[in-house]
């Protein structure tokens, strides 16, 4: 075993996860999930082709009470229909989206505010580079993922879907602070 190889069967041992995860490599390819400790867990995607936008979509179809996204780029159709989805089983989702989704020639802000869900723009920073969903207060999914199809078709991405109520609450409140200084979009 190499030197690295080493240190990261080392680390898997001092922190319990399993080798693979340790050494950033999945043996199944695309995803991997660990129980965590009570009412925690999480699962790991990757793209391109990887399964993270039927991740997201799943996590969405669960969702019973409240849906916060936090979004850069937003133009997967289908993850926009399952927030849609969601607000019609009376989930109350709302949506901050970076000042680029104003002008860009497709986005899915406009299909979600034309259905009434609540859609906001946070153009207080250079970008708004989240890419967070915290569902029902107990789920965050997070990571490089943009919610667009280039992301799940094209680029190397990674999501995380963590299960979580301690973290989910941190999301919130961080998402809450950014709601705060957005602007209602009224689209296009």
């Amino acid at each position: 075993m190499s030197r690295r190889g080493s240190w990261h069967a080392l680390l898997a041992v001092l922190v319990g996860l399993p080798l693979w995860v340790a050494c950033g490599q999945d043996p199944a390819g695309s995803s991997a999930s660990s129980p965590g400790k009570a009412g925690s867990g999480w699962d790991v995607y990757f793209s391109p082709k990887g399964g993270c936008t039927e991740a997201v979509v799943a996590a969405l179809d669960k969702a019973r009470t409240r849906v916060l996204v936090q979004a850069y780029s937003f133009t997967s159709a289908p993850i926009a229909k399952a927030l849609v989805d969601a607000a019609r089983r009376g989930v109350k989702v709302e949506v901050l989206l970076d000042k680029s989704q104003r002008t860009e020639k497709y986005s899915s802000a406009d299909f979600i505010i034309h259905e009434g869900i609540p859609t906001k723009i946070d153009a207080a920073h250079a970008i708004a580079h989240n890419k967070v969903m915290v569902i029902d207060g107990a789920t965050v999914l997070t990571g490089s993922f943009n919610f667009t199809k280039a992301a799940e078709e094209h680029n190397a991405e990674n999501l995380l879907v963590i299960q979580d109520p301690a973290l989910a609450e941190k999301y919130a409140a961080n998402w809450n602070v950014h709601a705060g200084h957005s602007e209602a979009y009224t689209g296009k």
